[in-house]
């Protein structure tokens, strides 16, 4: 998910990207989304996140609460969210569809 600058602020770049990934919510220095997922499809979910921020060099965090997975993307340095926190979260949607499938 990489794409010009065209000379456009950092911050419209960020948003017009994170606007293509649906089900997304951007929260002060934080993205968040919220899965509906079995046990199984959790477990599967959470490794392939795993490896992917692990590449980016970045963390994620999941939760499982009522049945639902619950994955928040912090800003690597505590101040913003960057082009790296929105291309591990299109990573993560990647995975997601990826693991509705293998069902």
């Amino acid at each position: 998910m990489r794409a010009l600058w065209n000379g456009r602020s950092r911050g419209d770049y960020l948003s017009d990207a994170l606007a293509l990934l649906a089900g997304w919510t951007r929260e002060d220095k934080q993205l968040k989304r919220v899965f509906l997922l079995d046990n199984s499809q959790h477990s599967d979910l959470t490794e392939r996140v795993k490896v992917c921020a692990d590449a980016l060099h970045l963390r994620a965090e999941i939760r499982r609460l009522d049945g639902y997975t619950q994955v928040k993307l912090a800003a690597a340095d505590g101040v913003s969210i960057t082009e790296r926190e929105v291309t591990l979260a299109a990573r993560i949607e990647d995975a997601y569809r990826l693991v509705l499938n293998d069902e």
